[in-house]
């Protein structure tokens, strides 16, 4: 008998679609506790999501109402597009149609948690992975204990957000740690069920439809692992996640692969922090992948074509020999630069050190080439130190390595527990605009406090979002060095566009079919945007699978399919 209902709603109308993973997660979790769950999915209600909205509730009285933010904003420093505006007009619309408690959670939401459940004025909050928590909050409130017993959740009050601590942390070397109050850089290995394998469903009612996301969107989603023991400045995922690895069993994980490939998702794409960190694990998993398809010829892993995250170290001949035979179509790698002194202090471990060189990005490449995998290498321009000549001699060696696809992105945006940002507000104090510090909708300077001058984290977090007049101002950061002379770096919406001339003029014009590139308004129809991009809804929209970027080189030839497909006229006259 069910212990009550459990509604999970999924606000994310971003186009091409992006299953909602989490929500099958959460789904597995609370149905193993006996409660019904049921999923609003608004992706495809883009126009009648408060229909569908009305039509729910007129008919189902749910126990606990569960809000994914997988994304805040796009995270496109030249865009500067928020989605939590949308997100909360339909957490708006829940809480009128419904009498019961709100709680949130995802990646984007926990960037930023305390901030969030006050700007959404939901009850509850989970920051990091959800399943223990959200299942114990269930538990709460069908046998009436306080949800304040809920050790991890946060908890709105009459005297703002606070979160119920856990019990003490574990560190890595087995030592006590006490936890802060905002949660902050915790191992959130804990809050992981590291032995279920996640039920994947497609084409069944109020759940996440698999198949149709993939028909969509051309990719399905596997995690092999939660959180990062690494500790790169600008990566929110080690504060969000949580600082240690949180394993998953690797027979629950291939069980899950087979299961989506049944169900015909066949393309496959790893949404770890990167695959290859752990690599003893990854190896494990694609290990039991080729024993599959071995023992199985026929089977539905035969078929599957596998997409992943890498770092550039540690990858060997033996993981890149393993990912060949476990289906591995495309490795993509975040070498971020080719310059030492720009990565030092940047991509790094947990202990600050260095984990990887030039020489490791080219050795990769030169790994998948030779077992015919695919690779796009991707580098991102103007962290701190940043120069016209910086950016000249990363470009040029990108592009000597000749990988499939390369891509360039151009500034960064600052979120509230990444190093990167910390270091900001303490070098603002709050009373100093930071050279290089901007937002397109910036009024005046972005002073920027650190946590211990703020009255608590919700203060601390909103100013990375909104402005003091609760107007959004997503701040991002741009090195003031590749400003033009006299540029004025101080100015709290100062223009980059010749940055991106610059970087355009880097690479030859007959090179720039295999390259993406940042772009201002009306300079290319094409860019290196996720959100509502054009080539991507083409891509999806023609019936292309695999990651969009293997088919960059062909976008021209996609393009013009996509516009004589939508000029067509409907054979069904509607």
């Amino acid at each position: 008998m069910s212990r009550g209902l459990v509604l999970l709603v999924n606000p994310n109308k971003v186009h091409p679609p992006i299953a909602p993973y989490a929500l099958d997660v959460l789904t597995t979790a609370l149905e193993a506790d006996d409660f019904e769950v049921e999923v609003v999915d608004l992706t495809f209600h883009r126009a009648d999501w408060k229909s569908v909205l009305a039509e729910y509730f007129a008919l189902r009285s749910p126990l606990l109402v569960g809000v994914t933010v997988r994304n805040t904003d796009t995270v496109y420093a030249f865009e500067q597009r928020p989605f939590v505006g949308e997100h909360k007009e339909i957490v708006t619309e829940v809480k009128r149609l419904t009498d019961a408690p709100v709680v949130a959670g995802g990646i984007g939401f926990s960037t930023m948690p305390f901030a969030l459940v006050e700007y959404f004025g939901v009850d509850y909050g989970v920051k990091g992975p959800g399943e223990r928590i959200l299942c114990d909050l269930a538990d709460a409130l069908a046998t009436g204990r306080d949800p304040g017993t809920v050790p991890g959740l946060l908890v709105a009050g009459p005297d703002g957000v606070t979160r119920v601590p856990p019990a003490v942390l574990a560190t890595r070397h087995g030592k006590p740690a006490v936890p802060l109050p905002t949660g902050q850089f915790e191992p959130r290995v804990w809050q992981v069920d590291g032995t279920a394998s996640y039920v994947r469903r497609s084409a069944t009612p109020y759940k996440v439809d698999n198949l149709r996301y993939y028909r969509h969107g051309g990719l399905g989603s596997i995690l092999t692992k939660n959180g990062c023991a690494y500790r790169c400045s600008h990566c929110v995922e080690p504060d969000a996640k949580g600082t240690a690895f949180a394993q998953r069993s690797v027979a629950a994980v291939v069980d899950e692969m087979e299961s989506l490939a049944a169900q015909g998702v066949l393309d496959q794409h790893t949404t770890d922090s990167e695959f290859n960190l752990s690599i003893a694990h990854a190896k494990s998993v694609l290990r039991e992948v080729v024993r599959r398809r071995h023992a199985d010829p026929a089977g539905p892993l035969a078929a599957l074509r596998l997409w992943v995250y890498c770092q550039p170290s540690p990858f060997d001949e033996e993981f890149a020999e393993l990912l060949a035979e476990a289906g591995c179509r495309g490795v993509n790698v975040g070498s971020d630069h080719v310059r030492p002194d720009l990565l030092a202090g940047w991509k790094v471990t947990g202990k600050g050190t260095a984990y990887y060189d030039f020489a490791d990005t080219e050795r990769l490449v030169r790994l998948c080439r030779q077992h015919g995998i695919l690779t796009m290498v991707e580098a991102l321009f103007g962290m701190p130190g940043e120069t016209p000549r910086t950016m000249r001699a990363c470009v040029e060696a990108f592009m000597a390595l000749d990988a499939t696809v390369t891509g360039f992105s151009l500034g960064l945006r600052l979120f509230p527990y990444t190093p990167m940002g910390m270091a900001m507000a303490e070098r603002s104090g709050g009373v100093r605009q930071v050279p290089g510090v901007q937002s397109d909708t910036a009024t005046g300077p972005i002073l920027l406090k650190p946590l211990a001058a703020c009255s608590g984290p919700a203060e601390y977090e909103r100013q990375f979002m909104f402005d003091e007049h609760g107007d959004f101002r997503l701040v991002c950061y741009f090195s003031p060095d590749l400003l033009p002379a006299g540029a004025d770096a101080n100015g709290p919406s100062a223009l980059w566009g010749d940055a991106v001339r610059q970087l355009w003029d880097l690479v030859p014009e007959g090179e720039r079919h295999r390259v993406m590139l940042p772009t201002l308004a009306g300079m290319s129809e094409h860019d290196n945007n996720y959100a509502d991009n054009p080539f991507l809804t083409g891509l999806a929209g023609l019936g292309y699978t695999g990651a969009f970027w293997s088919h960059w080189r062909e976008r021209e030839e996609i393009m013009r399919q996509a516009a004589e497909r939508a000029a067509a006229p409907d054979p069904a006259g509607t």
